[in-house]
């Protein structure tokens, strides 16, 4: 299963945010930095409204979500990739990550203290990028000897990621972080035995404060920062931002989902936040979702984007991919429009497709398979 971290600077609401992402209090949550040491982890179902939609048509004994793994983090700080903070200890525990949500604070609040001394998005997040980038040209460093020794021994491999090596070195220096570096496809293959901290797709959580959130508007104090971070994350890092309140979802923890949705309602709110982020934080990682439909179970399962249809069918079982013979396939909005499996196949929406069939999110599919 994929993981995603939730790191940012001390007192941001990162554990808040995973306690409400995971309704637990498993992450404790206090005024004072580094208050998470060892990191927490928690298996978090991605929400998915069609599978409520199948179910009816099915008219399903249970429903069952796909899942993604969040991990709690504990706060950075300036000179963690030196060890401050316990800078070390938290870089490594990032480095086990496939994805990261970097949780920005947008509020204003004097009793909540922050480690700066002052309020400025861009500079926060500009502290936890630079600490992963110099963590990053610290590893390569240390690792550049040894290529260079294999490679004058002729190791074709050891050639190539030095090559690498000494492509992105001189661009981490100038401050961008492996992420955005134009790589081709064999490059960055090779990049993935770097394990580098800056080549992890990030996405960024603008937390305000409960207040905030119901008014907030361009012109709003948060509003602005929300807006800053925005444009920071698209022009630096080519990705977008969300907006949550950890005061908010904390609220949300202990309820049932019919009083969460009467205490949103109370705030002049249609959703939770956290529902919006763990549906990108799926995305971010490359994972996609088909769906099988019947009597005993809807099921929503996990492919990445561009698996075949062979692939999508190991995930059930591998003798299903073993024995693969074709996948029914019906789109999701086809189905529930057409009401039934049987009128899918009367309009013709209903097809058969073979082993280089790349599965697209939401089809709803039936394989054949004989081993």
């Amino acid at each position: 299963m994929l993981k995603a971290g939730i790191v940012g600077l001390p007192n941001v609401g990162k554990s808040t945010l995973f306690n409400a992402i995971t309704r637990t209090r498993k992450a404790q949550a206090a005024n004072f930095p580094f208050c998470t040491i060892e990191p927490n982890v928690g298996i978090v179902s991605v929400p998915d409204p069609r599978l409520d939609a199948l179910a009816a048509l099915s008219k399903s004994e249970k429903t069952i979500a796909t899942a993604i793994e969040f991990v709690d983090i504990a706060g950075l700080v300036k000179g963690a990739s030196q060890g401050e903070g316990l800078g070390n200890q938290f870089l490594s525990h990032i480095r086990e990550v496939d994805a990261i949500v970097q949780v920005v604070r947008c509020f204003e609040n004097e009793d909540i203290h922050h480690v700066a001394g002052t309020m400025d998005p861009v500079r926060d997040i500009e502290v936890i990028n630079t600490e992963l980038i110099l963590a990053d040209m610290a590893a390569l460093e240390k690792r550049k000897d040894k290529l260079a020794k294999n490679a004058r021994g002729g190791d074709a491999q050891a050639k190539a990621e030095l090559a690498l090596l000494e492509k992105i070195l001189p661009q981490l220096n100038e401050g961008k972080p492996a992420i955005i570096l134009d790589l081709s496809a064999e490059e960055r293959l090779l990049l993935k035995g770097f394990f580098l901290l800056s080549a992890k797709p990030v996405i960024f959580a603008c937390n305000v404060q409960e207040s905030d959130l119901v008014n907030l508007t361009p012109d709003s104090p948060a509003g602005r920062h929300v807006e800053t971070v925005r444009q920071y994350a698209a022009d630096h890092l080519g990705t977008e931002a969300t907006v949550i309140s950890a005061q908010i979802e904390s609220e949300l923890v202990d309820l049932s989902p019919e009083e969460c949705k009467d205490y949103l309602q109370s705030l002049g709110l249609e959703e939770s936040g956290v529902g919006e982020l763990i549906k990108k934080v799926y995305t971010l990682l490359g994972l996609r979702t088909y769906l099988t439909t019947g009597p005993k179970e809807t099921r929503a399962w996990t492919i990445r984007t561009g698996d075949k249809a062979p692939a999508a069918a190991g995930v059930i079982h591998s003798d299903f991919e073993r024995g693969f013979i074709a996948a029914e396939t019906i789109a999701f909005q086809d189905l529930v429009t057409l009401g039934s499996q049987a009128k899918a196949r009367e309009a013709g929406k209903l097809r058969i497709e073979g082993k280089e069939y790349v599965v697209q999110d939401g089809d709803v599919i039936e394989f054949r398979f004989n081993v």
